[in-house]
C-alpha cells in the first residue's frame, strides 16, 4: 500500500472542517482591514529564497526541497510565503506604481525538517503583506489583525514584542554582539558558531537550552536603538495600550528570516507544548530592494495553520439545506430535476438509490440537512413532495412547484 510521505498529511474529516473555518474566518477579517487575496506558485527559483530568506538561515541551509528541473533550472518548493509575494509585487511593477498595496494569502509551504506535533514537512500558512506604508500604525494594524483572528477563533495568546533596529543602529550592535559571542564561543553549539559570521543576531533565536542561558547576559539591541527606531517602538506600545492589547517585551525575540528589521512580534500559546509560536511577523523595509525592486516599506505576518487547528473553538454546527430522496425507482429522474433546481437557492444533496422513509431520514441526518424531502408513488401521482423540518420536527406535503 502506498502511503503519504513522512510529514505530509491529509486534511479531511474534522480537520477539514476546522481548516476551512480558519481560512474563512481569517480571510474575512483580512478583507475588513482592506487586504486582497493573492496566489503565488508553489515552485519558485531557488535564488529567490537565497536572496530573501538568507543563506545563513536554517531554511535555506538545511530545509528546502530543492532540485534541478528538466529544463536545467535550480528550483524549490516554497518554504515560506513572503518572498513569493514580494517577487510578484516587483514582477507586476507595483513597486513603480507607488501607493499602498495590501495582500493576504494561504496555502502549502514545504520544509524538510523532523516532523513533530504542529510541525510538518508540508504545512499551511495564512499570511498578510503590506507594501508602501512606512508608518508604525501599519505595524500596529497587523498586530490588531492577528489579535482579531485569534479572538474570533477562541484562541488565547501572549503577544511578545522586540525591535531589531535598522541600518543606523544595527551595525554597532552587531559588533558588540559578536564580541560577546566570541567570549562564550567555546560553550555554544555549532549552529551558533556558524551564525556568528553569517547573521549573528540569529544566535538569540537558538533553541539550545545552554545557549539560551548564556545569551541572557548578551547585549540587548533594544538598549541600543537609534532615535527613529526608539520612537517607532514607543509609539507602537502606546497604540497597543490605547486599544487594550496586552504585550510583553522579549529582548531575545528575533525573526527566523534574514529580511526583518525594526519591529518584530510573535504570538505564542501556552497550550501546544514547546512549539509555542502560533503567529509572527514584523517589518522588512529592505526586502523589495534586495530583490531588485524600488525601495518600498513593507510589513507582514504569517500564521501556521496546523498549529492552530486543535486550539480553535468551533461554532455549534447548524443544520443547513435540503436532502432529497426517492422512495421508488420511478421517482429518481424527478428527484434529480428538483434537486438541480433547488440548488439555485439552497444547499441540496440527493441520494441516487430508492429507499424507505426511515433510511432517507437517517441519510438526511447524516449530512446535517435542515430539511428532508421525499417523493414516493403518491407524490408522483399528486405532483407533491413530502418535507420534514429536522430542526423543528414538523412536516408538510406541498406542491412540487411551490417547493
Amino acid at each position: 500500500m502506498i502511503k503519504s510521505l513522512r510529514g505530509m498529511n491529509d486534511i479531511l474529516s474534522e480537520d477539514y472542517k476546522r481548516y476551512t473555518y480558519f481560512i474563512q474566518t481569517a480571510s474575512k477579517i483580512a478583507q475588513k482591514y482592506g487586504f486582497h487575496f493573492i496566489e503565488t506558485p508553489l515552485l519558485e527559483e531557488t535564488a529567490l529564497f537565497k536572496r530573501s530568506v538568507g543563506e545563513s538561515s536554517d531554511i535555506v541551509g538545511k530545509e528546502m526541497y530543492q532540485f534541478t528541473d528538466k529544463g536545467g533550472n535550480d528550483v524549490c518548493l516554497r518554504p515560506e510565503g513572503t518572498a513569493g509575494v514580494v517577487r510578484a509585487f516587483i514582477q507586476q511593477k507595483l513597486d513603480r506604481a507607488g501607493g499602498t498595496h495590501r495582500f493576504f494569502y494561504h496555502g502549502a509551504m514545504f520544509r524538510y525538517e523532523r516532523p513533530q506535533k504542529g510541525r510538518l514537512r508540508q504545512f499551511h500558512q495564512f499570511g498578510v503583506e503590506s507594501f508602501g506604508v512606512e508608518s508604525v500604525y501599519e505595524d500596529a494594524s497587523m498586530i490588531m489583525m492577528v489579535s482579531d483572528i485569534l479572538k474570533a477563533l477562541g484562541i488565547g495568546y501572549r503577544l511578545q514584542l522586540n525591535s531589531l533596529g535598522d541600518n543606523n543602529c544595527m551595525p554597532a550592535y552587531r559588533e558588540n554582539l559578536v564580541k560577546f559571542i566570541e567570549s562564550v564561543e567555546e560553550e555554544i553549539c555549532e549552529d551558533c558558531k556558524r551564525r556568528k559570521s553569517t547573521n549573528p543576531i540569529r544566535v538569540l533565536d537558538c533553541k539550545n537550552e545552554k545557549c539560551q542561558s548564556l545569551y541572557e547576559n548578551a547585549p540587548k539591541l533594544i538598549n541600543s536603538l537609534c532615535e527613529n527606531c526608539e520612537s517607532d517602538f514607543s509609539q507602537l506600545k502606546k497604540i497597543l495600550d490605547e486599544n487594550d492589547i496586552t504585550y510583553e517585551i522579549d529582548t531575545n525575540l528575533v525573526r527566523g528570516l534574514d529580511y526583518y528589521s525594526k519591529i518584530a512580534f510573535e504570538f505564542v500559546s501556552d497550550n501546544i507544548g514547546t512549539q509555542s509560536a502560533i503567529a509572527g511577523g514584523g517589518r522588512y523595509d529592505r526586502l523589495v530592494e534586495f530583490l531588485d525592486g524600488r525601495p518600498t516599506p513593507a510589513v507582514g505576518f504569517a500564521m501556521g495553520i496546523e498549529r492552530l487547528l486543535e486550539l480553535i473553538e468551533m461554532p455549534q454546527e447548524q443544520r443547513e439545506g435540503y436532502y432529497i430522496g426517492a422512495m421508488d425507482e420511478e421517482a429518481l429522474d424527478l428527484v434529480m430535476q428538483l434537486a438541480h433546481k433547488k440548488r439555485a437557492t439552497d444547499k441540496t444533496t440527493m441520494d441516487y438509490k430508492a429507499k424507505n422513509l426511515k433510511n432517507h431520514l437517517k441519510a438526511a441526518d447524516k449530512v446535517n440537512a435542515r430539511y428532508c424531502a421525499v417523493i414516493g408513488e403518491n407524490e408522483i401521482n399528486d405532483g407533491t413532495i413530502w418535507v420534514k423540518d429536522l430542526h423543528n420536527k414538523t412536516e408538510i406535503t406541498i406542491d412540487q412547484g411551490e417547493f
